[in-house]
């Protein structure tokens, strides 16, 4: 029977072939510690309905990120606050500032303020806020230190390769649970923060998981 391929075409073909079998390969890799490339937007800064300033209200007024964002100790959800929390301070601070005319808008109509989102996991993940900030995972740990933050930045990656590194070595981002959202904690005097850590992981049996359930359910 006459041969369909010579015997170059064939070893090009197995090249071909190889070549495809590993940049496949190298590309799920890719995707696997590094996710794709939309929740990997670091530098993301959206322009706001509002300009809303985290380090004046965070950083130099010390308002906690509770305050706002009601319900992260026991929802999986951080909530986006509702005009009524802006409205309990600027009915009598500036209450006439054109800067919070989408603001005084909204509380008179009933309509949300359009924010837009600016930390976000793709839909086929959960996230549980509640049970990251119960076990002493801070706010700064995921979003950085938005309490020097004129405008919100996308600061950390969240991949799946960065999200399974902390899984993995948790130490380095634990802090006693009522520390959470205190952007100025440090450990004990002499103590670093992976040590510190290793310490409150074993006190509190924390042992995040790494199986593909953990996250993606």
């Amino acid at each position: 029977m006459p041969l369909v391929f010579t015997h170059e075409a064939d070893r090009r073909l197995r090249r071909l072939v190889i070549g495809v079998v590993l940049s496949a390969a190298l590309g799920l890799a890719g995707l696997y510690y590094y996710g794709p490339p939309e929740y990997t937007r670091v530098g993301y800064a959206p322009k706001q309905p509002v300009p809303f300033s985290h380090e004046q209200h965070t950083g130099r007024l010390g308002i906690s990120c509770l305050y706002c964002h009601t319900g992260v100790e026991e929802s999986s959800v951080a909530k986006i606050p509702p005009t009524q929390t802006c409205m309990n301070c600027h009915q009598t601070i500036k209450p006439d500032s054109p800067q919070l005319a989408v603001v005084r808008e909204s509380f008179a109509s009933g309509k949300p303020v359009p924010w837009v989102r600016v930390h976000q996991v793709p839909d086929y993940v959960f996230f549980d806020h509640s049970a990251h900030v119960r076990r002493g995972v801070g706010c700064v740990s995921c979003h950085g230190k938005v309490n020097e933050m004129p405008v919100v930045v996308h600061e950390k990656p969240l991949s799946m390769g960065w999200c399974l590194d902390c899984h993995r070595q948790p130490e380095a981002c634990l802090r006693p649970p009522s520390e959470a959202t205190n952007f100025a904690w440090q450990p004990p005097a002499g103590r670093s923060n992976s040590d510190y850590g290793r310490l409150l992981k074993d006190q509190s049996r924390i042992h995040p998981p790494e199986q593909c359930s953990g996250c993606h359910r």
